[in-house]
C-alpha cells in the first residue's frame, strides 16, 4: 500500500519548474545535514551549475518566501518551501514505484531520469489518481 503523507497545503503549479528543481535539491541535501542547512556550493554541485547562477535563483526563492537565505550564508527551506519539496518527493516516490513495480523497469538510472523529468508536471488530481491506482495495484 502507498503511504500517504500530509503536504497538500500548496499547489506545485503555483511555482515555476526551475524553482521546483532547486527546492527538490535543497530538500534532498538538507535531509543529510544537521539542522537542514545547505550551502550554495552543494546546490551548484548537485545541479552541475556555477555557484553564481545558484545565487540568482536563491534570491528569487528567498523573495518568494520558499527559503531562508542571505548572500554568502547557508540556505534552509521555509515551512512553505518544505511543503512544496515534500509534494515533489511524494510524487517522485509514486512515479518510482509505478516504473519499478508496474512497468517493471529495472534500470534505476532510467527510472530516476524519467521520474525527475515527469514529477514537475504532475497535478494534484493526477497525484491522487496515482495514489489510488498504486493502492489498488498493490493490494
Amino acid at each position: 500500500m502507498v503511504e500517504k503523507k500530509k503536504s497538500e497545503d500548496g499547489e506545485l503549479s503555483e511555482i515555476p519548474e526551475s524553482y521546483q528543481r532547486y527546492l527538490d535539491v535543497i530538500f534532498e541535501i538538507s535531509k543529510k545535514k544537521r539542522g537542514g542547512w545547505v550551502s550554495n556550493k552543494q546546490i551548484a554541485e548537485s545541479l552541475n551549475v556555477e555557484p553564481a547562477s545558484v545565487s540568482g535563483m536563491l534570491e528569487k526563492l528567498s523573495k518568494s518566501g520558499l527559503i531562508k537565505w542571505e548572500p554568502r550564508r547557508a540556505i534552509r527551506l521555509t515551512d512553505k518551501g518544505k511543503i512544496y519539496a515534500m509534494q515533489l518527493n511524494e510524487i517522485h516516490d509514486l512515479l518510482r514505484i509505478f516504473f519499478n513495480k508496474v512497468l517493471k523497469i529495472e534500470d534505476e538510472s532510467v527510472v530516476e531520469q524519467v521520474t525527475c523529468q515527469i514529477e514537475h508536471h504532475i497535478t494534484p488530481k493526477v497525484k491522487k489518481s496515482f495514489e489510488k491506482f498504486l493502492s489498488n495495484y498493490q493490494d
